[in-house]
């Protein structure tokens, strides 16, 4: 948030200037989705299963997530209205991007809800937890940045009361609340 990662010593382990950023042993990752797969593999957790079609089923969730709803739901919807640098020039820009990016946010919600997850699935990818579990619960919370209004979509808000169970939730996300409360302004226009 102070804008470190647009100096050095990070430009060097990533020139896109963005998070996150791995370093194993002299190894530079900076995807995350990318860098989750490499942990999971390398200490060959569970979570990232080694069966060719659960596997495949994993990284389908995680695809989907990163280039269908992330897109609409982090970049037209939620960082519009967090980051500064991101809010549009002039009010009728800013309102048409928010207004079509909680638009596709809300498709891709209701996907999420209805077809990935569903009333039976615990988890993402069926009933056990997967890295895109950890993936997924990391975007979708975003939401909580802008006071989203989850009460539509009772498996996506089921699956998230799951991962929040987990027990180091609360140590690894302090940093996210941090940052939500700090920016608990009024809700949002999609928090409705």
């Amino acid at each position: 948030m102070t804008g470190e990662h647009y100096k050095e010593p990070f430009n060097s382990y990533n020139p896109n200037h963005l998070v996150p950023v791995l370093e194993d042993d002299g190894f530079k990752l900076t995807e995350s989705s990318a860098i989750l797969k490499y942990l999971a593999d390398k200490i060959g957790s569970p979570s990232y299963p080694k069966d060719l079609k659960q596997r495949a089923r994993v990284n389908e969730m995680m695809d989907w997530l990163n280039a269908n709803f992330y897109r609409d739901w982090g970049h037209g919807l939620i960082y519009p209205q967090v980051f500064p640098h991101m809010k549009r020039r002039s009010e009728e820009a800013q309102s048409a991007t928010i207004e079509l990016g909680e638009s596709g946010a809300r498709r891709w919600l209701q996907l999420l809800n209805d077809h990935w997850i569903g009333q039976s699935n615990a988890y993402l990818c069926g009933n056990q937890i997967t890295i895109a579990d950890y993936f997924g619960a990391g975007l979708v919370t975003l939401g909580e940045l802008i006071r989203f209004d989850f009460a539509p979509y009772l498996n996506v808000r089921r699956w998230l009361t799951t991962m929040a169970k987990q027990p180091s939730w609360e140590k690894v996300n302090a940093p996210f609340y941090r940052l939500r409360d700090a920016n608990a302004g009024p809700p949002s226009r999609a928090a409705a």
